[in-house]
C-alpha cells in the first residue's frame, strides 16, 4: 500500500500571529478556511468543534503544515514541550541562510533555545521556540553552495 505524508496538523493560539511567523520563514498560504459540522466532529473525535484553519506549504512543493485555531470548544493551554517530551517534538525545515532565518524568528520574539550548533562540518542547526510553544528545527547544509 503507497502513503505519502499529507501534512502535519499543530493546533495554535494565534492562528493569524503563527501564519505571519511562517510566512516570513518562506512557507506559503495554500488556503484558509473554517470548519465545523457532524464531517469535523467524526474526523476529529471531538464533539461540537469549530475551528479556524490554515494550510501552509514550502516552496518547493513538499511540506505542508495545517495551522488551527479552535474557536469551540476553547483551547487548552499547556507547558510548551521539552526536546526529550514523549510525543510530538518539532517542525523542521531546511534554510538557505540560518542568519537570516534567524533574525526573521527574531522580529517575532522566537530565539533559539540555547544556540546554534554545528553537526560535522555539515550542518548549522538550532531549536526555536516558535509561536504557541512550537519547537522548530531550523538548519543549513555547509555543503550546498
Amino acid at each position: 500500500m503507497p502513503i505519502a505524508l499529507e501534512n502535519v496538523g499543530i493546533a495554535v493560539r494565534d492562528l493569524d500571529a503563527t501564519i505571519a511567523f511562517f510566512t516570513d520563514l518562506g512557507l506559503e498560504v495554500l488556503g484558509r478556511d473554517e470548519v465545523s459540522g457532524d464531517w469535523a466532529d467524526t474526523a476529529v473525535g471531538l464533539d461540537g468543534n469549530h475551528a479556524r484553519i490554515a494550510m501552509l506549504g514550502t516552496p518547493d512543493g513538499h511540506g505542508r503544515l495545517e495551522l488551527f485555531e479552535y474557536v469551540h470548544p476553547g483551547a487548552i493551554e499547556t507547558e510548551p514541550t521539552l526536546p526529550n517530551e514523549i510525543g510530538m517534538h518539532r517542525v523542521a525545515f531546511s534554510v538557505d541562510d540560518l542568519d537570516a532565518a534567524l533574525a526573521t524568528a527574531a522580529r517575532h520574539g522566537c530565539h533559539p533555545l540555547r544556540g546554534v550548533a554545528t553537526y560535522e562540518d555539515a550542518y548549522r542547526l538550532t531549536y526555536v521556540r516558535g509561536p504557541s510553544g512550537i519547537i522548530v528545527m531550523l538548519a543549513q547544509d555547509l555543503r550546498r553552495g
